[in-house]
């Protein structure tokens, strides 16, 4: 009998609680200002923009979003490659990851038809090793969801066109899925009603963007640059997006995840974004010469 591979946690402790009872509770602090709505049945989003940094600085705009949507089964978290290891498109599509509070199974259906159709999207666990930015969403995932399954991608590229591409196949594959989803669905009319809630429930996909905004400028050169990058988010504008980071000089980390995002959530029928919360470092440490950005976004 084989085992699947585990993902061990590589920043617990230093970018979060390493104990999974303060862990817990610093991710129900920083998710309890809409922890009713949550409960009462959130927004199903079609894509998110969420922080990385360590909790104490950008914890509270992560569990601003997370505290709005309602989580699904089924996540997709794309994010930088930090560590400039492994493949320039690199997901795990079978692997467990492991945190404080547990493991994070993964979406294994939905990473192999990823890679069949989109071949510059390989397997690699070297890019993942070390990469903290989509290990920092899980507690706040876990938390919201306990049956959570992900799709991990670490993103390494800022080709437009790659980046265009993987969200264009991302859409394709998630609305495969769906239709999959509808036609098992009506295979017994008479669970129709039952099974139309249950799919309700389990069939959404949540494509989730891991990114910091521009780093270590002033708090002043930060904020006007981040509106600028902001503002192509908000109008769902992958392509702006990327040319106002390229022109601009914005170092926005997680731009690539967030063309990816953004071109799979318009195919997928977004309409709308929201900028849930904006923070920068400064905020927390009281420097305001050199900061990183943090917008948390809603895409519906």
């Amino acid at each position: 009998m084989t085992t699947s591979a585990v993902r061990t946690p590589a920043v617990a402790g230093r970018f979060y609680p390493g104990h999974a009872e303060e862990l817990l509770q610093e991710v129900l602090e920083f998710t309890s200002t809409d922890k009713l709505l949550a409960e009462t049945g959130g927004i199903a989003a079609i894509g998110c923009v969420a922080p990385h940094a360590g909790y104490i600085y950008s914890g509270g705009v992560a569990g601003a979003v997370y505290s709005r949507l309602k989580i699904p089964e089924r996540c997709v978290i794309l994010c930088p490659n930090h560590t400039g290891k492994g493949r320039p498109l690199a997901i795990m599509a079978s692997t467990t990851w492991q945190t404080p509070l547990g493991e994070v199974a993964a979406d294994a259906d939905l990473g192999a038809r990823l890679l069949h159709r989109f071949p510059a999207l390989q397997e690699d666990s070297a890019a993942h090793r070390a990469e903290h930015a989509i290990e920092v969403q899980l507690p706040f995932l876990q938390t919201l969801q306990p049956e959570l399954k992900i799709v991990p991608i670490a993103v390494g590229t800022s080709n437009f066109d790659v980046l265009r591409g993987l969200g264009e196949t991302l859409a394709d594959v998630i609305a495969d899925r769906h239709e999959k989803d509808h036609h098992e669905k009506d295979r017994r009319e008479e669970d129709r009603l039952e099974r139309d809630q249950k799919e309700e429930r389990q069939e959404k996909v949540l494509i989730i963007a891991s990114s910091d905004m521009n780093h270590y400028q002033s708090d002043a050169i930060t904020r006007v640059k981040d509106r600028k990058a902001i503002a192509r988010v908000l109008a769902l504008d992958a392509r702006g997006l990327w040319e106002v980071v390229m022109n601009e000089e914005i170092s926005m980390c997680g731009f690539g995840p967030t063309i990816v995002m953004l071109t799979a959530a318009k195919i997928l029928g977004a309409t709308s974004a929201t900028l849930i919360k904006y923070a920068t470092s400064g905020d927390v440490s009281g420097d305001y010469d050199s900061v990183v950005g943090y917008a948390g976004i809603i895409v519906e």
